[in-house]
């Protein structure tokens, strides 16, 4: 197999053009016109290198190499072409990159596959512009809802709806069946942590996508004023929010790897130097592999901080908004990948994702495998965002291996 060095630099070059922003950023946000430009300019690609390139009613791009033996069986593989606000180049583009370099190759080295070969450019996947996330691979598998999106609006006051319109696409039809031929979906990903290049290791074999559960807390106590309220008559609820953080931290530690817990928005009310905070609101995001620690631990959690706050004469409000189960790999195709790497001599290793992808879309319905190469510094959603050019290079190389075996062997 040979060196996709060059494609991928030129492919990336071009593509980050669009959505590109201040010290090297990338904003791409659902329905926008950087959006509309980004998959514009892919479908050009697609259609140049001679495949059948075509939207879904939602926006979802496909280029497409017909099989000659079983064309109802489609062996899919793509990303998001979504970004955060003031992200990087390659969450979510590298996968689309990669699998529309791969199917060039293909197709022009060996020619028409036995089974249809797709790459997908999903229309978004980060909720970064709306308050919902992945509506590319949802309907894909056909479990997005039109009553979920019709009232919610960005930051700007536009409507999911109108944006969706006026870049020219619509919802799904009720009647229209869902998908049936796709028969395997594969994504290539950038890590977005730093466990591949801490262990000096190229590809990563993912087996599950953890589990997630959020929360939106609200302490409330009494604001008051700084310098006349004594300490020991004070209802202090950053003080409360304070032990919480640390004793919830300190046990997440003591769990150990996967678990993971984070205390990411922390708003005091006031918020002002000379007023004792009445009110805090902040958020909590925990993360395992396995569902039942997911929600022993957090239920651990809820009570300490039922606990702590009785102790301190506050009251706590306690929303779980995001619940989310692990979502496991089909364990046929994580081996076929590992059979793949130990024959080609790839340095691996078998892991799991802390991070959401539109693989967890998937895996529910279709079998799916994911594949990631390492992040520098781990870093990503980030200007900063980069991976080494000969990484990406390797893990294009695979996923052509990996595609070329699931679509023109027998």
């Amino acid at each position: 197999m040979k060196n996709f060095t060059h494609e991928v630099q030129e492919t990336s070059n071009w593509l980050s053009k669009h959505g590109a922003v201040k010290n090297n950023g990338m904003t791409r946000l659902l329905y926008t016109p950087e959006w509309i430009s980004a998959q514009k300019a892919l479908k050009n690609a697609f259609e140049h290198s001679g495949l059948n390139a075509y939207y879904d009613d939602i926006g979802n791009l496909f280029g497409q190499i017909k099989g000659s033996k079983y064309p109802d069986q489609v062996i899919l593989s793509g990303s998001h072409i979504d970004t955060v606000v003031n992200g990087g180049n390659l969450d979510g583009q590298f996968g689309i990159e990669a699998a529309y370099i791969a199917l060039d190759y293909l197709q022009k080295t060996y020619g028409q596959p036995l089974r249809t070969l797709e790459v997908v450019s999903l229309a978004e996947e980060e909720g970064s512009r709306f308050p919902y996330a992945y509506w590319g691979s949802k309907n894909v598998v056909g479990i997005a809802k039109s009553e979920d999106v019709k009232s919610i609006s960005d930051a700007e006051g536009i409507n999911f709806v109108d944006a969706m319109t006026t870049a020219g696409f619509q919802f799904r039809p009720a009647h229209q069946p869902i998908r049936n031929d796709i028969k395997t979906f594969v994504e290539l990903h950038i890590e977005q942590g730093n466990v591949l290049e801490r262990e000096q290791t190229t590809i990563g074999v993912v087996n599950n996508i953890v589990g997630q559960r959020r929360y939106s807390i609200t302490l409330k106590g009494e604001a008051n004023h700084a310098g006349t309220t004594p300490m020991g008559y004070r209802k202090d609820t950053i003080c409360a929010f304070s032990r919480i953080c640390f004793e919830s931290t300190e046990k997440a530690k003591q769990y150990g790897d996967p678990l993971v817990l984070t205390f990411g928005r922390v708003v005091p009310h006031p918020n002002t130097v000379n007023v004792v905070p009445g009110q805090t609101d902040f958020t909590l995001d925990c993360r395992h592999t396995d569902k039942q620690i997911l929600v022993q631990f957090t239920e651990i959690i809820e009570n300490d901080i039922q606990r702590i706050c009785q102790e301190m004469g506050i009251t706590a409000e306690i929303n779980l908004w995001m619940d989310e189960s692990p979502i496991p790999m089909n364990n046929e195709l994580v081996e076929f990948v590992k059979t793949i790497c130990e024959e080609n001599k790839y340095s691996y290793k078998v892991m799991h994702s802390g991070a959401g992808h539109d693989s967890q879309i998937f895996a529910p319905h279709i079998p799916t495998v994911m594949m990631f190469v390492p992040s520098i510094h781990g870093i990503s959603h980030n200007p900063a965002e980069a991976t080494k050019l000969a990484d990406l290079a390797e893990g294009v190389k695979l996923l052509t291996e990996v595609l070329y075996k699931l679509a023109y062997i027998e």
